[in-house]
């Protein structure tokens, strides 16, 4: 089988790669990372931009939907994983051209959060829709809940030394997040003295721009691995994201921070209507379960606040919830999706 693969994000790609494991002999082309295979385009020819979000409305992204829609022509099927902005005009582009060339969607656009619209898009331009959260079946008439990816990558169990209390630092991937939460996160490391602090710092940021987004880190253990960081500590203060899930799947309390520009803070919470922002808490949110963890925001971002929580949070409630977590989303995706895409 041949399939036309479209993952253009960092994430999307960790999700392709352990699908491929489930895809032994099935030869992809199209846009993905390098490392993945040899494909038409790099997933770090659009990264690099810094464009994903609205690839559709420049040149290399027009250029690239014609090219990908010429080479639908000699796959069997198609995958598109996440990216809305680039994916939804292909899939428009590919069934026009294609009508009967079986489109499947993996990491459906997020429309309960904004952008609603989409969800009609999809349903009409996409044949299967594989959606990795069991909530998602209320916006898509289509949606097909495969289990979530992030079961399929977490493989660390949770391991915390009983003899020193470990707290991890997760300030996020983007330079204006880490330089906005680390002087409060500073101030929190310095009233836990005795305790070991980890930093969780990505593994794409060069080791040159270290000083310039971080600063003076003398305070902390640097780390690299998200999930072993979490999987060490009795408590973490994470930035808003993908992590704030995968620390609650691994089990270990924590509060979501987020800091953002003033203007930007307000334009996000005016087009986003939900209750809350962390994946965790919008799932048992849906799902009719009670927060799982707080969450903090701009100015109530204080390093008296984040004590607080590490000191008040209720961790056999934390754990509870957690366990129940893992229930709701029940299983890995992989397979599931392998096994949408080798159907006749």
């Amino acid at each position: 089988m041949k399939l036309l693969v479209s993952a253009l994000e960092p994430s999307a790609n960790l999700h392709l790669q352990h699908l491929l494991k489930e895809l032994p002999g099935v030869r992809i082309n199209g846009i993905f990372d390098r490392r993945l295979g040899e494909p038409l385009y790099g997933m770090d020819e659009f990264s690099v931009m810094g464009i994903v979000d609205v690839l559709a409305k420049y040149f290399k992204g027009k250029e690239a939907l014609h090219e990908m829609t010429a080479l639908a022509a000699e796959c069997d099927k198609v995958l598109l994983i996440d990216a809305p902005a680039f994916n939804i005009p292909l899939a428009k582009a590919l069934k026009e051209r294609y009508p009967k060339k079986e489109i499947i969607y993996y990491i459906l656009p997020k429309v309960w959060a904004w952008k609603k619209k989409r969800a009609k898009k999809v349903d009409l331009y996409c044949d299967r829709l594989a959606s990795i959260f069991p909530f998602e079946r209320k916006f898509y008439n289509r949606a097909e809940y495969v289990g979530n990816p992030l079961l399929d990558e977490i493989d660390i169990v949770r391991n915390i030394d009983e003899k020193k209390e470990t707290v991890a630092f997760l300030p996020g991937s983007r330079k204006g997040e880490v330089t906005r939460l680390m002087p409060v996160f500073k101030a929190v490391a310095k009233e836990l003295e005795g305790r070991r602090k980890l930093l969780v710092i990505p593994s794409f940021v060069a080791p040159e721009k270290v000083e310039e987004w971080y600063g003076d880190i003398s305070a902390f253990e640097v780390i690299y691995d998200t999930h072993e960081a979490v999987a060490q500590s009795s408590f973490a203060f994470v930035c808003s994201g993908t992590a704030t899930l995968e620390t609650a799947l691994i089990g270990t309390p924590f509060v979501l921070v987020y800091k953002a520009r003033p203007i930007e803070y307000k334009i996000g919470r005016f087009f986003v209507k939900l209750p809350h922002v962390g994946l965790a808490n919008i799932i048992m949110d849906f799902e009719g379960f009670p927060q799982l963890h707080p969450e903090i925001f701009q100015e109530d971002v204080t390093p008296e606040n984040l004590l607080r929580h590490y000191e008040t949070t209720d961790r056999d409630r934390f754990d509870a919830g957690s366990r129940a977590l893992r229930e709701i989303l029940g299983h890995g995706s992989a397979q599931n999706v392998a096994k949408m895409i080798l159907s006749v």
